[in-house]
């Protein structure tokens, strides 16, 4: 389960609560573009409208050998694929204030390609530093033990 693309900044700025595995709605040289290791998860989100889910800016860059295609957007919307019980459950929990969808990472399961995101609440700043203290405090005493 290789995997294709992290999105490392949602783990730092967010608080994960609930993880969630999904598939993507991808045309053929997309599929090429992500397995060749070229998508981006920075900045891109996940909404819910009219009972669908999707994942909104995340830039999957033009395959180089599938030549010129009209109207390419690398940062175009992409359906996900998940069940209609599972949409309207995570619709009731984002009703929570602070709560968001948030990618987390791309990978392959088989010959498919997966999505995990999470139900996410956002990070204040001192709970960044808060963490990172708490970091740096376990790899000193770690540290400590091995000598």
């Amino acid at each position: 389960m290789p995997t294709l693309a992290d999105n490392r900044r949602s783990l730092r700025d967010f608080q994960v609560i609930d993880e969630i595995e999904v598939g993507l709605v991808l045309s053929g040289h997309e599929v090429k573009s992500i397995r060749d290791g070229q998508m981006k998860l920075t900045g891109s989100y996940i909404t819910i409208a009219s009972g669908e889910a999707r994942l909104i800016n995340a830039h999957i860059p033009l395959y180089p050998k599938a030549g010129k295609l009209k109207d390419f957007d690398p940062k175009r919307t992409r359906k996900l694929l998940i069940h209609k019980r599972e949409i309207a459950k995570l619709a009731g929990k984002m009703k929570v204030k602070g709560l968001t969808l948030v990618p987390i990472s791309v990978y392959t399961k088989g010959s498919m390609i997966k999505l995990k995101f999470g139900l996410a609440r956002g990070r204040k700043e001192y709970e960044k530093k808060e963490q990172k203290k708490q970091r740096d405090i376990a790899r000193d005493v770690q540290r400590d033990l091995r000598e």
